[in-house]
């Protein structure tokens, strides 16, 4: 596996600079996450610092990976750009920057969406995206908060955050996202939560 100081100047060239400090951000806190929640922290790091590595991409770009690599697009994320980046950089890293730790590919396929089954990793990626120090939306500082009370409190809350928003939007819900909500809802009840 290549050096640390490799992937960031191979993503200081490939993304603008203000989505190269969010890499950055979402890396560090990934790794303070992984140390609280007792996950890999070096694999955090990692993921967190690959996990926008196709988010400046061209659609051309996108696309090429999506053909070259045999990905089929559904219906909502054919139309929802914004979900691109998170398909074509999980296929990204692992076919042109050989990374094969399974973990650390999900994560990064599974960032904006979220899915059932979620491994810690994951969660704490998807989690960091949004906590991460560079991060400004309404919220934030209630999402921090959360993040650092309970893993699992603060996913629910990022999942009900993210599909509001994007009801209130009137846009698709990715299936995946509204898997994950389910059995984190579903989780949180059988726990008294």
């Amino acid at each position: 596996m290549r050096k640390i100081d490799e992937y960031k100047a191979l993503l200081k060239a490939r993304l603008s600079e203000k989505r190269y400090y969010h890499s950055l951000c979402v890396a560090d806190e990934a790794k303070r996450l992984a140390e609280k929640y007792g996950a890999d922290k070096d694999k955090a790091y990692l993921a967190g610092l690959l996990h926008d590595i196709t988010k400046n991409a061209s659609k051309e770009e996108h696309f090429e990976i999506f053909e070259k690599f045999n990905i089929s697009l559904n219906e909502i994320e054919m139309n929802a750009e914004k979900l691109w980046h998170a398909i074509s950089g999980a296929a990204y890293i692992e076919n042109y920057l050989f990374i094969n730790d399974y973990e650390i590919i999900d994560a990064v396929r599974y960032h904006t969406t979220a899915k059932e089954n979620m491994s810690l990793l994951s969660k704490i990626l998807y989690l960091a995206d949004f906590t991460s120090s560079d991060r400004d939306y309404p919220d934030v500082d209630v999402m921090r908060q959360k993040v650092d009370i309970s893993l699992d409190g603060a996913f629910v809350y990022a999942l009900t955050y993210s599909v509001k928003d994007l009801a209130d939007m009137g846009k698709a819900i990715h299936i995946d996202t509204v898997k994950a909500y389910n059995q984190a809802v579903m989780k949180g009840k059988a726990n008294g939560q």
